[in-house]
């Protein structure tokens, strides 16, 4: 029972970090967002499902599309009577640009998230509170202490301080090489 709580966990761990690229390449498969989410769903249980194929150390993300675009193509196949379902050619078409265009995507998420670990606590808890819980300035100022202008002040030093570290880090690794 142990084992499963552990695969349960890596799983969620590994779905965690791909769902928002896995969402954009669907959203480049798919007319609108509810097909997107419907299908998101599917691939879900997909992967959960098959979870126990995929090998560890390769990349998840990668991996998630080839089984997102399989499911995209069979959700065509249901809704085929539909106006606006794309041929199956251009799902593939699109498959493909999606795949290239999420790499780079991939690579500076990857990067970003490398050079968040790196701030200090409090710097962390200011870019976090503005750019993941969409907190006002004056919010994020209060929880971490510091004036509205010393938080703005604090913000423009920190933005600069990731770009650069950002591109450190992309520098570093080759662009085939991405890490899950």
């Amino acid at each position: 029972m142990e084992n499963q709580g552990k695969k349960y966990e890596d799983f969620v761990r590994q779905f965690t970090r791909a769902e928002p690229g896995l969402r954009a390449f669907l959203r480049a498969l798919l007319p609108t967002a509810e097909d997107m989410e419907e299908v998101l769903q599917d691939t879900s249980l997909v992967l959960w499902k098959k979870f126990d194929v995929f090998e560890p150390g390769t990349n998840f993300h990668v991996w998630a599309c080839v089984i997102a675009r399989f499911e995209v193509l069979k959700y065509r196949r249901t809704k085929a009577r539909d106006r606006l379902v794309f041929r199956e050619d251009i799902i593939e078409m699109l498959a493909d640009e999606a795949e290239e265009a999420a790499a780079p995507l991939e690579r500076e998420r990857h990067a970003l998230r490398d050079c968040l670990a790196k701030l200090k606590e409090r710097e962390r808890a200011l870019v976090l509170a503005v750019y993941t819980h969409g907190a006002a300035i004056g919010e994020a100022a209060e929880m971490t202490g510091r004036t509205v202008a010393a938080a703005y002040k604090a913000l423009s030093r920190i933005r600069q301080a990731l770009l650069k570290c950002i591109k450190r880090e992309l520098a570093k690794e080759p662009l085939w090489k991405v890490k899950n």
